[in-house]
């Protein structure tokens, strides 16, 4: 299929791509496409484009945003003094939907993985220390998911935040080892949100 000038073959090879994506479900959502008028697929790929092209990080917790600061960053509402931790943008919709977090966020784009070569200049570590310079950020939240690269990363930030005099708390049991923020339910999110508890040295 790789290098094929068949149109169907070519669009199953682009969809396979896509993470979780295999063959079968690829060809299943190329069929589906083809069955869709000619208006569906241009508003797709329109869809595509202009989140590639308009879509980009917030200046200050580097989660996807059309504009920058975005508009949680921006809301005056929010308790600025409270940032909450996590490492993708997924996941900061994912605790928004919980209704349980009313500070602002920062995303660190992954997980240590020493295996995968991913250390910690690769995430955005370096820039949640900048901001924790400014001396207004009472309580980090470590909202890292409970997989072993979520947890070595949330005690490697904790140790680094916690030198700093910043109070460091992480989300509390209720999310499963193993399992992600992203396809966890809102009653599951803010449960840990709300009793998260203080990371110890």
């Amino acid at each position: 299929m790789r290098g094929s000038t068949d149109p169907v073959a070519k669009l199953i090879f682009e969809l396979s791509k896509l993470p979780g994506i295999g063959e079968k479900t690829a060809t299943r959502l190329a069929y589906f496409i083809l069955k869709q008028d000619v208006q569906f697929a241009q508003s797709l790929s329109e869809a595509l484009l202009d989140a590639k092209t308009k879509i980009g990080l917030c200046e200050s917790c580097f989660t996807f945003t059309d504009v920058s600061p975005c508009r949680l960053c921006a809301d005056p509402q929010r308790q600025k003094a409270l940032i909450c931790v996590v490492e993708r943008p997924a996941d900061v919709m994912a605790i928004e939907q919980s209704g349980s977090h009313q500070g602002s966020y920062h995303v660190l784009h992954g997980a240590l993985s020493p295996l995968d070569g991913v250390g910690p200049d690769d995430l955005k570590i370096h820039e949640l220390l900048e901001r924790l310079k400014s001396g207004t950020i009472q309580e980090i939240i470590l909202a890292t998911n409970p997989s072993v690269e979520g947890e070595a990363t949330a005690m490697y930030i904790g140790r680094l935040v916690k030198m700093l005099g910043v109070k460091v708390t992480k989300l509390a049991h209720g999310i499963p080892v193993g399992g992600t923020l992203e396809y966890s339910d809102r009653q599951t999110i803010g449960k840990a949100l709300q009793n998260r508890v203080e990371v110890s040295s």
